[in-house]
């Protein structure tokens, strides 16, 4: 399965290094390409920020792509749930894209290409750290479902 993680903003060094300690664990697992996309800080809005974003994250979606995109408004998992979900992407044959909007979120158009939403859960989280607490996820998925003894979490 081939990973393209779409994520608007460049992170700063603490959150680089903690995403790209993530991203090479991930990788002992499965191909991942992390795409960071030009945010538009200077938009006179929030919608015409995620606008012009939403149009730079929809020209990089890779055909044929199960597209996740992350949303306070998706759906949040324990880390079992989504090591059983991350199963079921891996085994549907089709590439994954996962988007994370800026700082104001993610364009309806960016949302309205995803299969499926995934939350974080109820807390604002700075988009930064939300791409460090994704990584980390889809790497804790991995290991629980390989049976390595990273996932300390309860056993259901």
């Amino acid at each position: 399965m081939d990973i393209t993680l779409l994520a608007v903003g460049k992170l700063r060094p603490s959150f680089r290094a903690a995403a790209d300690d993530y991203l090479g664990r991930l990788r002992r697992f499965t191909p991942l390409r992390e795409r960071e996309l030009k945010a538009s800080g200077r938009a006179k809005t929030p919608l015409l920020e995620r606008r012009a974003e939403g149009e730079r994250i929809l020209a990089e979606i890779p055909e044929r792509a199960l597209v996740i995109a992350l949303t306070r408004a998706g759906r949040a998992w324990t880390s079992r749930e989504l090591a059983l979900r991350f199963d079921e992407w891996r085994s549907a044959g089709r590439p994954v894209c996962l988007l994370i909007g800026g700082s104001s979120g993610l364009d309806d158009r960016a949302l309205a290409t995803a299969a499926v939403r995934w939350s974080l859960g109820p807390l604002t989280l700075p988009h930064e750290l939300a791409r460090v607490v994704v990584l980390e996820q889809l790497y804790r998925a991995s290991t629980i479902l390989r049976g390595e003894k990273y996932h300390k979490g309860s056993p259901g």
